[in-house]
C-alpha cells in the first residue's frame, strides 16, 4: 500500500516537473523557444514533440534534428544560412514549416538538398531571404504535396512556370512585396487547386488577358497597373474578390463575362481622370480591340457583362471622378455598398446618353444599393432624378460636402426641373434611416427637411453657426434614435428640439449651452454627451426623468459650481456612469478643482450655508469686517463712557 503511493507521488512528481521545465509551454506535444536569444538548437528535445517553436533566436546552422513527430516548426526571425543535407531526414511527418526572415539565399546547395528530403510538407514560410528566381526554384523542388506557399519580400522579378513545376497542388499562395514585373503564360494555369493568388506590392504594369478560371481571390494591389483585360469567352470564372487597389488604373477592369464576383476593390486609382464617362467607355473599347484584335460594335459592350456579376461591394474612394457614372454602375443590379469617397464631385448630375429631351426622362436604378458613401467630394447638388433612382438606399454619408437640405418634401417631380437645384431632397428617399450631414457648411435647417424619410441616425456636427428652424425635424421625430449637433457654435436660445421619444443617443458637446432643452423628458435617452459647453449645473428634474434609462453621459468641459451640484448626486443615486468625471472639473471662490477631489472634501469647500442657501467666500469676508467694525464701535463707546463716569465722580 505505502509502496503504490510512495509510486504515484513520483509519477505525480515527475509530470509536474516535465510541466515547468524551462521553455516548456503547455505540454510534451508542443515546445517553445522563441526570443531566447539562442545560438544553436537546443540538444533536450522530447522526441514525442509536435510543435516545436524556435523563433526569433540567432541560430545560423541546423544539424540533424532528432524529433520524429515533429509537425510543425518554427525558424521564423534567426540567422540561418546554412541547413545541413540530412537535418530533415528524420522529420517523415512534418507538414508546416517557416523558414522566413533568415539568409537561405547564402548556403543554396545544401539547403535546397535539405528543403527537397520533406515530401509531406502541406505549408512552406520562405519570405524574406533574398531569394532571387532561381534560388526559389531550387527550394521548391519536391513539393507535390505543398497547400500553402508564402515568397514575401524576396527580389524575385520575373514569374515562369518552371518555379511551380513541382508544387500543382497549391491552394493559397502569397508572392508579395517582390520585384515581380512580367508573368510568363501558363505560370498559374497549371495549378488547378489555386484559389487565393495574392501579388500585392510589386512592379507590375497590366494584366492583359486574365486567365485563371479556379482562382476566388486575387490580390493585384500597390503595383503599376494601367489596365486589366479578359478576353471575352463562355468560361465560368471562379472570382469573387478582386483587389486592384493603389495602382494606376485609368479605367474600370474588363471583368470575365461570367464570375462570382462579389467584392472589388478599385480606391487609390486615376479612375476618372481621362474626363466624362461617355469618353472612359469610347478609350477601354479601344484598349480591348487593340489587345485582343477583336472589333466592338455597340458602345459600353464591354461593361454590359456586369448585369450578370452579383457584385455586392465596390471601392471606389480615393480617385479621379469629376462626374459620377451612372450608366457604368447602374449595371450592378446587385451592388449593395458602394464607396465613392474622396473624389472630385461637385455634381452629380443626370448625364445619361440618349438623353435630350427632359419631358423624357429615361430612368434608370441602382435596385440594390443599400449604402452609398460621398464623404469628402465637393458636392453642392444632386439630382432629384438619382434620388429616384435609390429605392433601397439605407445609409448615406455626405460627411465634408457642401449640400444644403431642402425646406419641402418633393411627392412628385415635375416634368422640368432645375437639375442644378441649390438643394438636396432628402423626402425622396424613403427607405433612408442613417443620414450623415457633418461639416456641410448648413446654414439654415428649414422646416421639415427629411420628412419622408425614416431616419435612425442624424449627424448635423460641425456646421458651423447652423440655425435649426422649428420644425426642422418634424417628420423623423418618432424613428430618430441618434442625433449629433456638436460643433455648431449653438447657445441655449437656438436649441429647440421637438419631442423625439425613440432618442436614445444625444451629442450636443462643443458648443456654448448652459442648459438642456426641457423636451428631452419625453425621450429614451441612455447616452447624453454634453461636454465643452458652459453648463454651472444640470437639471436635477429632468435628469432625474432621463435616469430611468440612461446609463452614461459625457461632462468634461463645463463651468460646473462644485456648491451647486445636486445633480451629480442624482446621477450617482441613479448609478449613470461619468466616463469623464476624472477630467471635469468645478469652481469654487476658492479655486478650481477636478469633481474627485471635490467630493473627497465637500464640506471644507462648500461648508456654509444660510436658510439652505451657500453663502460665498465673498459674502464672509464681508460679515466679518461688519463684525470687526462692530465690535471696535462697541469698545470705542464702552471706553468714552467709562472716561465721563471718571470726569463725573471727579
Amino acid at each position: 500500500m505505502v509502496r503504490h503511493i510512495f509510486s504515484n507521488l513520483i509519477l505525480v512528481w515527475s509530470i509536474t516537473f516535465d510541466l515547468y521545465r524551462p521553455g516548456w509551454t503547455h505540454h510534451s506535444k508542443k515546445q517553445s523557444w522563441n526570443n531566447q536569444n539562442l545560438s544553436s538548437v537546443p540538444l533536450d528535445l522530447d522526441v514525442k514533440l509536435r510543435r516545436l517553436d524556435l523563433s526569433n533566436n540567432f541560430i545560423t546552422q541546423l544539424h540533424a534534428l532528432a524529433v520524429p513527430y515533429l509537425e510543425q516548426l518554427d525558424l521564423s526571425g534567426n540567422q540561418l544560412d546554412l541547413i545541413s543535407e540530412g537535418a530533415f531526414g528524420n522529420l517523415a511527418r512534418l507538414e508546416h514549416l517557416n523558414l522566413s526572415r533568415n539568409r537561405l539565399s547564402v548556403s543554396l546547395g545544401s539547403n535546397s538538398k535539405a528543403l527537397g528530403s520533406l515530401g509531406r510538407l502541406k505549408s512552406l514560410d520562405i519570405s524574406m531571404n533574398g531569394l532571387s528566381n532561381s534560388a526559389a526554384e531550387l527550394l521548391l523542388r519536391n513539393k507535390s504535396s505543398l497547400d500553402q506557399l508564402k515568397m514575401t519580400g524576396n527580389v524575385l522579378i520575373k514569374l515562369s512556370p518552371s518555379m511551380f513545376r513541382e508544387s500543382k497542388g497549391i491552394t493559397n499562395l502569397i508572392i508579395e512585396d517582390n520585384l515581380i514585373s512580367e508573368i510568363e503564360k501558363q505560370t498559374f494555369e497549371p495549378l488547378s487547386r489555386l484559389e487565393s493568388l495574392n501579388l500585392a506590392r510589386n512592379n507590375l504594369a497590366f494584366i492583359c488577358d486574365f486567365t485563371l478560371h479556379q482562382v476566388k481571390y486575387l490580390n493585384l494591389s500597390r503595383n503599376s497597373l494601367e489596365f486589366f483585360v479578359t478576353r471575352e469567352d463562355a468560361a465560368l470564372y471562379s472570382l469573387e474578390v478582386l483587389d486592384l487597389s493603389h495602382n494606376k488604373l485609368l479605367y474600370f477592369p474588363i471583368l470575365p463575362k461570367l464570375n462570382k464576383l462579389k467584392h472589388l476593390y478599385l480606391q487609390n486609382n486615376l479612375l476618372g481622370a481621362l474626363g466624362s464617362e461617355a469618353v472612359m467607355v469610347t478609350e477601354v473599347n479601344f484598349l480591348y480591340q487593340h489587345i485582343m484584335k477583336e472589333r466592338i460594335h455597340r458602345k459600353n459592350y464591354l461593361h454590359a457583362n456586369w448585369r450578370l456579376m452579383p457584385l455586392a461591394y465596390i471601392d471606389l474612394s480615393f480617385n479621379h471622378f469629376t462626374s459620377f457614372p451612372l450608366e457604368t454602375l447602374s449595371l450592378l443590379f446587385s451592388l449593395e455598398t458602394l464607396n465613392f469617397s474622396h473624389n472630385c464631385l461637385q455634381h452629380i448630375n443626370w448625364d445619361i446618353r440618349n438623353y435630350h429631351n427632359q419631358s423624357q426622362v429615361r430612368q434608370i436604378r441602382f435596385p440594390s444599393l443599400k449604402c452609398l458613401d460621398l464623404q469628402k467630394n465637393s458636392l453642392t447638388s444632386v439630382s432629384p432624378f438619382f434620388l429616384k433612382a435609390l429605392p433601397q438606399i439605407d445609409t448615406l454619408n455626405l460627411q465634408e460636402n457642401q449640400v444644403q437640405p431642402c425646406g419641402f418634401l418633393m411627392k412628385s417631380l415635375p416634368k422640368i426641373f432645375d437639375l442644378n437645384s441649390s438643394c438636396v431632397a432628402f423626402g425622396q428617399l424613403k427607405t433612408l434611416k442613417h443620414l450623415n450631414l457633418r461639416e456641410n457648411y448648413i446654414k439654415i435647417l428649414p422646416p421639415t427637411s427629411f420628412q419622408g424619410t425614416s431616419l435612425i441616425s442624424l449627424n448635423l456636427a460641425k456646421n458651423n453657426h447652423m440655425v435649426i428652424g422649428e420644425a426642422a425635424l418634424e417628420g423623423v421625430q418618432a424613428t430618430l434614435q441618434s442625433l449629433i449637433i456638436s460643433e455648431i457654435s449653438m447657445n441655449s436660445s437656438g436649441l429647440s428640439l421637438p419631442c423625439m421619444p425613440a432618442l436614445t443617443n444625444l451629442n450636443i458637446s462643443n458648443n456654448k449651452l448652459n442648459k438642456t432643452p426641457g423636451s428631452l423628458a419625453c425621450s429614451s435617452l441612455k447616452v447624453i454627451d454634453v461636454r465643452n459647453n458652459a453648463f454651472t449645473s444640470l437639471n436635477c428634474s429632468l435628469l432625474q426623468t432621463l435616469s430611468l434609462n440612461q446609463t452614461a453621459m459625457f461632462i468634461s468641459g463645463n463651468k460646473f459650481n462644485c456648491c451647486n451640484s445636486r445633480w451629480l448626486t442624482v446621477l450617482n443615486e441613479m448609478m449613470v456612469r461619468l466616463p469623464d468625471i476624472n477630467q471635469t472639473e468645478c469652481f469654487t471662490q476658492l479655486r478650481n478643482l477636478t469633481f474627485p477631489e471635490y467630493l473627497e472634501h465637500p464640506s471644507f469647500y462648500c461648508s456654509f450655508k444660510r436658510d439652505g442657501q451657500e453663502i460665498h467666500f465673498g459674502q464672509i469676508i464681508i460679515i466679518v469686517l461688519f463684525l470687526i467694525v462692530l465690535l471696535s464701535m462697541l469698545i470705542g463707546f464702552s471706553r468714552k463712557l467709562c472716561c465721563s463716569q471718571r470726569s463725573f465722580m471727579v
